[in-house]
């Protein structure tokens, strides 16, 4: 590579590699406790957990919404969950109005055996939900989302600048060697380039896919007013009705008309993600392959009847595939495990790449002669 050209690259590498920096360490930082943050809910939050062993048969769901809103009076219900790491608990998202605000939402977590309530665990506060909004938006909402995806993209340009620039010198080490013996600006940076060559793959993955999942409130909302707002069609504008039809033939409706998968989520009429005279029952893959990819069943809110499927579009399925790349849920405790262990090392990577920049400038002011250093320092009392 010409002199010029690579005098190009390391420029990009040095700057991208500054201003994404303090953010990303951020990340990483709040990242880790995160990684494990159902182990950590469950070992720090006493929840009352659901009848063992459980029955054969699991209860309606319409007696588990009863039963949840007489825990919650003067609720309504916007959307019933599941949590592939509690099977045996149903979630009921509960407001005091069917369209109101996210953040007065609360969650109730109900036996799916025998219907009846369990707890109603506090989310909004506490530290791990603390380090949560930190991490998604730092407490800044959509911009904040926004700007750390693009601290995300330019990581990846760090990353991507950073194997042109180093290389061509790291071929010519053995793979590994930590040149010990040279000063301690060389040590640095061969523990630097071999932390990042270790990690090139993992750090590229996972600061792409966070970048992508910074997108996701805009991906939902094009959702929303794309397919979703299509599969209505001739239905829009009906009135809310006044008695919600069985949620439980809903689903037996829904599991009918898509074979092979099962509900995950369902958005009651009203909420953003359905009509107002339908429930949306989002249905997803039984596979560890297909768990990620989501299909919208339309069903009428008066009769249980079905109204409409679509197969959700590519953006929405790429949202969904990137997540479980960047938390690195989908292979159990071991898998999180790998997961911290490489965000450790990403840590190394950044401090000592901060190092590196702070030596290298405190080097370059050294070599300044007296007569230099005194020329460039600011006359007290000059005019700027």
């Amino acid at each position: 590579m010409r002199q010029k050209s690579l005098r190009r690259w390391n420029w990009v590498h040095e700057w991208s590699s500054l201003i994404c920096t303090p953010f990303l360490l951020l990340l990483c930082i709040t990242g880790l406790p995160l990684i494990f943050h159902h182990e950590i809910h469950d070992f720090t939050v006493e929840l009352v957990q659901p009848a063992s062993p459980a029955p054969e048969q699991p209860a309606s769901l319409d007696t588990v919404v009863a039963n949840g809103l007489a825990a919650a009076p003067g609720q309504v219900v916007q959307y019933v969950s599941w949590d592939e790491e509690q099977p045996d608990v149903v979630m009921l998202t509960v407001n005091s109005a069917v369209n109101g605000n996210p953040g007065d939402a609360s969650v109730l977590r109900m036996d799916a055996g025998t219907g009846v309530f369990l707890d109603r665990p506090d989310l909004q506060t506490g530290v791990m939900a603390f380090l949560l909004q930190l991490h998604t938006d730092m407490f800044l909402g959509l911009p904040g989302k926004l700007f750390l995806g693009a601290m995300g993209i330019l990581f990846c340009i760090a990353v991507i600048s950073g194997i042109v620039v180093y290389g061509p010198s790291m071929r010519k080490l053995s793979f590994g060697d930590l040149r010990l013996e040279r000063i301690r600006l060389i040590r640095w940076l061969d523990l630097h380039n071999l932390a990042g060559t270790l990690l090139i793959a993992w750090t590229l993955v996972v600061g792409f896919t966070g970048a992508v999942n910074t997108w996701a409130d805009l991906v939902l909302q094009v959702w929303r007013f794309d397919q979703l707002t299509e599969m209505v069609g001739e239905h829009r504008g009906r009135p809310h009705p006044e008695t919600l039809s069985s949620l439980q033939q809903a689903v037996t409706t829904a599991e009918a008309n898509v074979s092979g998968m099962e509900p995950s989520v369902i958005a009651f009429p009203g909420t953003p993600f359905s009509s107002e005279s339908h429930y949306m029952v989002f249905m997803k893959g039984k596979t560890p392959l297909t768990a990620r990819l989501v299909k919208p069943v339309l069903i009428d809110a008066t009769n249980s009847a079905f109204t409409d499927a679509r197969q959700a579009p590519w953006y929405v399925s790429a949202l969904l595939l990137s997540q479980p790349l960047h938390f690195g849920d989908y292979g159990g405790l071991a898998l999180k495990i790998l997961w911290a262990l490489l965000d450790i090392g990403t840590i190394v990577v950044l401090i000592t790449g901060l190092y590196l920049w702070v030596a290298r400038r405190a080097r370059k002011l050294a070599r300044l002669s007296p007569l230099d250093k005194r020329d460039a320092e600011p006359v007290v009392g000059s005019k700027a």
